[in-house]
């Protein structure tokens, strides 16, 4: 009884085991810090979405996902929309970062099974 190893197995367990990176996990929590700052605190005490604060905090926030995690698409319409007044009451930019999150998984995915149906070989060595 000796010991297998079903590589199609193996790479559907790697699949599950992805995990977000440290500056994953700091971009989502800094979208979500600034989600719930716009849509709790500045209500009470600013004018909420006409405030310039909002705008300065939705101006350092893509500045800094930018940063943390490159440019993406998702940033665009999450920052273009916080300046349309009432529609700053969703949370764009956690979403924003959970779709990049999706995104970079599926892309790990699906160039772990091109890998697994397309493997290298090594030139045999010449003595």
């Amino acid at each position: 009884m000796g010991w297998t190893w079903n590589k199609r197995s193996d790479l559907e367990h790697q699949a599950v085991k992805l995990s977000a990176g440290p500056r994953l996990r700091a971009a989502m929590v800094l979208a979500i810090v600034a989600d719930l700052v716009q849509l709790v605190i500045f209500p009470m005490f600013i004018e909420g979405a006409m405030s310039p604060a909002d705008d300065l905090l939705d101006l350092g926030v893509g500045g800094a996902l930018a940063y943390l995690l490159g440019w993406h698409w998702e940033f665009l319409p999450s920052f273009l929309a916080k300046l349309v007044p009432g529609v700053d009451l969703v949370p764009l930019w956690t979403l924003a970062v959970a779709n990049v999150y999706r995104k970079s998984k599926q892309l790990a995915v699906s160039m772990e099974e091109t890998q697994a149906a397309n493997p290298t070989h090594e030139a045999p060595r010449n003595s």
